[in-house]
Parts: C-alpha cells; sequence; structure tokens
C-alpha cells in the first residue's frame, strides 16, 4: 500500500482547527468539507482520463476527460457522510456507493450492517472516504469488500491515520493483487488503551453529527 500524507499549509492548518476541542460541530463540518476538497486534489492526481478533442471559440483543443465507468466513491457510514460533499465539489460525476460498518467495542473487529454497491465493481477506480484510520479493521474490511467485487484500484481518503491502522491494513491485505493508495491529512502517533487515535481530535462522528443517545 501506498502511504501519501498530505503537505499542505492549508490541510495543517484545518487540521490542527480541527483537534480544537472548542471547535464547534458546524464549524467542524465545514472544516472537514474544505480539508476534504484539499485531500481529494491529492488522491485523484491518477484518476483514469481519456483523450478528447473539443472545439473553442477559436480552434480544436486536445484534452481529457474521465473514463467510463465513472469512479466510485464509497464513505464508510457514518462519519464517512461528512466528507463526502467535499468529495463530490471536485468529481461531481462520480457514482456513490454507501458502506455501514461498525467498530465491535470488544473485539475491535468490523462489523458490515449495510451497503448499497454495485454488484460487480470489475474494473471500476474506487475511492474510499473514512474520517480516522485507528486499528485499521474497517477501512481493511472494506478494501476486501470491494476488492471481491472487482474494484481494481482503491484510494483511501482519511483525516487521521496511525502507524498501527496502517500496518494492520497491510497484513489484511497481503497476498491481494489491487493498487492500494492511502491518502491522509496526518499521520499521529498512535493509539491509547482504547483505540482511539491520539493526539487524534476525538471521535469523528459525534464531532460531525452530535451524540444520539
Amino acid at each position: 500500500m501506498q502511504v501519501h500524507v498530505a503537505d499542505h499549509p492549508l490541510i495543517s492548518h484545518k487540521l490542527t482547527v480541527l483537534r480544537d476541542e472548542s471547535t464547534d460541530s458546524p464549524t467542524f463540518r465545514r472544516l472537514v468539507d474544505e480539508l476534504v476538497t484539499l485531500l481529494t486534489y491529492e488522491a485523484t492526481r491518477d484518476v483514469r482520463v481519456e483523450p478528447v478533442d473539443v472545439q473553442t471559440p477559436v480552434a480544436l483543443a486536445r484534452g481529457v476527460r474521465l473514463t467510463e465507468p465513472r469512479p466510485l466513491v464509497v464513505p464508510i457510514l457514518r462519519a464517512g457522510l461528512g466528507m463526502l460533499e467535499g468529495m463530490q465539489r471536485l468529481l461531481p460525476t462520480a457514482e456513490v456507493g454507501f458502506l455501514g460498518m461498525v467498530r465491535n467495542e470488544e473485539t475491535l473487529e468490523a462489523v458490515t450492517y449495510a451497503e448499497r454497491l454495485p454488484d460487480d465493481l470489475t474494473g471500476r477506480q474506487c475511492y474510499v472516504l473514512d474520517p480516522m484510520l485507528a486499528t485499521g479493521g474497517s477501512l481493511a474490511a472494506a478494501i476486501n469488500f470491494l476488492v471481491k467485487r472487482g474494484a481494481n484500484d482503491i484510494i483511501a481518503i482519511t483525516i487521521l491515520a496511525t502507524p498501527e491502522g496502517i500496518a494492520r491494513i497491510e497484513s489484511d491485505l497481503e497476498g491481494v493483487d489491487v493498487p492500494v493508495t492511502l491518502v491522509t491529512a496526518g499521520l499521529d502517533d498512535g493509539l491509547n488503551e482504547q483505540a482511539y487515535i491520539v493526539p487524534g481530535l476525538g471521535d469523528a462522528g459525534d464531532r460531525l453529527y452530535g451524540v444520539a443517545d
């Protein structure tokens, strides 16, 4: 798996404000949206395109357009939904699927509870959205899910990642002959005893949407 930590002053600035525990939910959501747009620019550097000619007011020009089938964007519910609009701002014609995964707090393993994806993803380039790569279980399971359906190029976009999460994905994907790239805004120190990212930014889902009792 290739890992790209986006090194840009605007990304670092927005990530710093996201970490601040005093940042309220509306501001947090707006910053996530802006941050993901910046990360999408980095993540789509190798999006698949094909040559095309267009007529300008002056002459014929050679350009490119997205190939068919279009990229598939897959937010992992629920926190991944907060990243979708920022992604769609740069890829408005991409198709969107959904994958519901939750971490069992006792086993720390990912459990799939919902999915809305094509049965056949043969030849598809997929972008997976999940704010926090902590233990790596959910993201590894999501990538394996897409690979089994035929996806042949997967780019995961996260706000934060940990060495433990990256190692888990690399271990779980050993033997998988599909290119996988991780694009993240920050690589943190590691996990605490509750498997939360340190220093992290807390629970991304709760900070995006509040705590539902």
